[in-house]
């Protein structure tokens, strides 16, 4: 999720639950090998567990970006073979990729060689034309036979041409039954589901298919106290949770960390917006923290003021 999930963004979503996984936005392996842009690998060890994602084609690139990655500390490399932007395209790296099976598996091979982290692979059922029961198991049977083990599979085929990409998280139907079905061809596969995904009782009906594991994106950045406050309890079982109050009270040393260095409170606070959404006050708590937080100077006297507009209930 390019320009949401920042570290600014995982931190706070760290804050909401131990357990789940947490994924950097896509970074461009050129952008790491070519311009040295090390600055992108930035994360805060409280952050663990966390998965940095890439973006590229070029086997031995992806390769150093992949050793660069995992020598910042990231516990997971996931390739991206699923966005469909035609930006991504233009690079030959996304979705497209789903028509070069055997070029994502030259990458992931080289990923895998080049550094230890477990690599794993993000990408769509299928794109354009192709036949999404014949195209997926076979791109699934590349890549493992490559070395990957686990895979997280977005269950809409992407439309590269004539869709924007948010028409293509919405508009292609959904095909769950097909990455079901995918998950019983290939147990040895930790295969995680992804797309259209918004509760916490969605997440437990895909874990009851035999999915071993759900992704969840745009749902658990707009509303992250329906599903990242309740994750560790209804699915981890892990009952010590707090609550959304408590989770800004946590992040206040962390922003005044970042105003000191020289950061905006823009950065922080534009990812707190959904925190209170269905509670009273939540406009008021979104407006000021737009409008206030985006003002020079502006501090963490914004947040005062933004939470007193927030009932308890």
């Amino acid at each position: 999720m390019m320009n949401w999930t920042d570290r600014h963004c995982r931190y706070l979503h760290r804050l909401m639950s131990r357990h789940a996984l947490l994924y950097s936005e896509m970074i461009a392996a050129p952008a790491l090998v070519r311009a040295k842009a090390w600055h992108l690998l930035d994360f805060d060890p409280a952050e663990h567990p966390v998965a940095v994602q890439l973006g590229g084609s070029e086997p031995r690139e992806l390769a150093a970006a992949a050793a660069m990655a995992a020598d910042a500390g990231y516990d997971e490399i996931n390739l991206n073979v699923g966005c469909p932007s035609d930006r991504v395209q233009s690079g030959c790296f996304g979705a497209v990729l789903m028509k070069r099976p055997a070029l994502v598996g030259e990458c992931v091979a080289a990923m895998i060689a080049a550094q230890p982290a477990e690599v794993t692979v993000k990408c769509r059922i299928g794109v354009d034309e192709q036949v999404c029961e014949e195209t997926l198991p076979a791109f699934i049977e590349t890549v493992r036979a490559a070395g990957v083990r686990r895979m997280a599979i977005h269950a809409r085929k992407a439309w590269l041409k004539g869709l924007s990409p948010k028409e293509n998280r919405e508009i292609p139907p959904l095909d769950y039954p097909l990455v079901y079905r995918a998950k019983q061809t290939f147990p040895d596969i930790h295969m995680s589901i992804n797309g259209g995904i918004g509760s916490l009782e969605e997440v437990n009906a895909h874990l009851a298919r035999g999915m071993d594991g759900v992704m969840l994106g745009r749902a658990a950045y707009n509303s992250p106290s329906d599903l990242l406050l309740r994750v560790d309890s209804e699915i981890f079982g892990d009952r010590s949770v707090r609550t959304a109050r408590e989770v800004v009270e946590l992040m206040r040393p962390y922003i005044a960390g970042h105003l000191a260095k020289g950061g905006r409170l823009r950065d922080v606070v534009r990812h707190m917006l959904g925190l209170f959404s269905g509670r009273s006050g939540a406009r008021s708590w979104r407006r000021t923290l737009s409008e206030r937080g985006s003002r020079d100077g502006a501090g963490l006297e914004v947040i005062d003021t933004a939470l007193a507009f927030v009932g308890d209930g």
